[in-house]
């Protein structure tokens, strides 16, 4: 393991384990380095496909890359949407809950060998809920509840969905967990620098370019808050494009991808203090808090 990069970050250290969809198959590959390195979080925060990718390795530590792999490659669109329309949504949860079943998870919440925080949204005040103890199932449902897509999750009285909505990339939970630093799982072009584009002339197109934009601000917004604080360690992926949000035959690709992408991302990295230590960025050599 790096001397001076992982080892060098203040424990607690949390892994955040951003959204994503389909793009999810990038974590599996940042989990191939990260394992392959020696490291094992302290506690994991999941929100979205992250939550499900990190109840997974809260359950099995240090050696979840292999099994996850084997999942993510086998995955086709009907295992995880479901024909099944109603009024709340598309699809049925019915393949979601199918994947929780075969990842060998306890129960609930406070069972896993690694804290483990799920993020969602309630429906009626907008609130980001932390889910951190309690049905683990019905958590991962509500994190991952796409509004529309999946059916939304009543849980203790509230009505949840996907945590994606308000924290892409649950940074902030991860501090209110009581992290002192933090690896970052995000994925996808959103999560870096965005290249200025044309306008854009078609329907479609433009809302895919608002989408992207307003979440790449609320990842950005959210990343420099908690770097202001403690050592923020966004770990990348080399995806650099989204696939259609129903395909994923680009599973092995992602995973070869990233893995390549974040072990050498990770062997250059050096921790110096508070910053955001990124990809393209200074403060990966000194900390930009100082």
């Amino acid at each position: 393991m790096n001397e001076a990069g992982l080892r060098a970050l203040p424990r607690p250290v949390a892994a955040v384990v951003g959204g994503g969809g389909v793009l999810g198959a990038a974590h599996v590959g940042v989990g191939y380095a990260l394992e392959q390195r020696g490291f094992v979080p302290d506690l994991i925060v999941g929100t979205s496909v992250g939550a499900l990718t990190g109840a997974t390795a809260a359950a099995h530590p240090g050696n979840v890359a292999p099994w996850l792999d084997r999942v993510w490659t086998r995955l086709r669109r009907r295992d995880v949407f479901p024909l099944g329309a109603s009024r709340a949504s598309l699809f049925t949860d019915s393949g979601v809950r199918r994947l929780i079943a075969r990842a060998g998870l306890p129960s609930r919440i406070e069972q896993l060998p690694i804290p483990f925080t799920a993020v969602a949204m309630d429906l009626t005040t907008g609130e980001e809920m932390l889910l951190r103890d309690g049905d683990l199932e019905s958590a991962l449902l509500a994190s991952s509840a796409i509004p529309g897509i999946l059916p939304p999750v009543v849980r203790e009285g509230r009505t949840l969905v996907d945590g994606g909505v308000i924290a892409y990339v649950p940074v902030r939970a991860a501090v209110l967990a009581g992290a002192a630093s933090v690896i970052v799982l995000s994925i996808g072009p959103e999560s870096g620098p965005l290249p200025p584009i044309g306008p854009r002339r078609r329907a479609g197109a433009i809302a895919t370019r608002a989408g992207v934009l307003m979440v790449h601000h609320q990842i950005e917004r959210d990343l420099h808050e908690v770097s202001q604080q403690l050592p923020t360690v966004v770990v990348p992926t080399g995806i650099n494009e989204w696939p259609s949000p129903w395909d994923f035959g680009h599973a092995k690709r992602m995973i070869r991808t990233a893995s390549a992408t974040a072990g050498r991302f990770l062997d250059s990295l050096r921790v110096d203090g508070p910053g955001l230590y990124r990809q393209g960025s200074t403060a990966m050599l000194v900390g930009a808090g100082r």
